[in-house]
């Protein structure tokens, strides 16, 4: 397979595992998954374009900066299938059991939500609809740079969490198949391009750096308590970087 057709392929491979939008089937291997895991934040430009466009039809409308927030957020959590936030609550039960590797990983196998996910969940969606809204108190414009910058910011994080060094927790799953699979001078390069090619100032630079820093916090926790990485967490390492970038974003814009 030829570079262009893998790195296509790995786009759609990105699609059809970060966001609910269908795309076809197609042959995937671990080069397939070096490109989806790097292309990860241009996914995140994509959702991060169609949030803001639930912020400007919330203006014009004339709806409170507060409820559009709401609403965009809401909106991801469609546009993702809910499963960034369900991987997010998966790791809190399994961290918060304090069980050994083994079975906080069983934990965050069961399709049920314990206490610990359930708080988390509660404390994430406010902190990012109230930090959205704060931004769009300032001006609807900052709040839509601001919910782009940070979902950009989240999908970044999937793309340093799949850099080599970073292991999988488990032998099977996505953890396992893209695990160590991104060059780290291409998630470098990655970054690189989005901080050339944003226009939103200096907060917002800030911002995009800010989350996936917070999220590595998240990521060396998860490696030394279960081994490493598995597809809940990087849905939490997103999760965690979104929401940091958008209050960083709300305290510098």
């Amino acid at each position: 397979m030829k570079w262009g057709a893998t790195a296509a392929a790995g786009l759609g491979m990105a699609l059809g595992t970060l966001t609910a939008i269908p795309v076809p089937g197609g042959r995937v291997d671990r080069n397939v998954a070096a490109w989806a895991m790097a292309l990860a934040p241009v996914v995140g430009l994509l959702l991060g374009g169609l949030a803001a466009l639930v912020l400007l039809v919330a203006e014009a409308v004339g709806l409170p900066g507060t409820l559009g927030a709401a609403l965009a957020v809401a909106a991801l959590a469609v546009l993702t299938r809910g499963l960034h936030l369900d991987g997010m609550a998966d790791l809190a039960d399994g961290l918060g059991s304090a069980r050994p590797a083994a079975e906080a990983l069983e934990i965050m196998r069961r399709s049920d939500i314990g206490p610990f996910g359930v708080i988390t969940l509660v404390c994430v969606l406010l902190i990012q609809v109230l930090a959205l809204g704060s931004l769009a108190e300032t001006s609807w414009a900052s709040a839509a740079l601001g919910v782009i910058t940070a979902v950009t910011a989240g999908r970044l994080a999937i793309t340093w969490a799949c850099t080599g060094r970073v292991p999988s927790a488990r032998p099977e799953g996505l953890g396992a198949f893209v695990a160590g699979t991104v060059p780290v001078w291409a998630a470098a390069l990655v970054t690189v391009g989005l901080l050339a090619v944003g226009a939103g100032g200096m907060g917002y630079a800030l911002a995009l750096l800010a989350g996936p820093a917070v999220a590595s916090g998240l990521l060396w926790h998860a490696i030394r308590r279960i081994g490493g990485i598995t597809g809940d967490v990087l849905g939490a390492l997103s999760e965690t970087a979104t929401t940091v970038a958008l209050l960083v974003a709300a305290a510098t814009v």
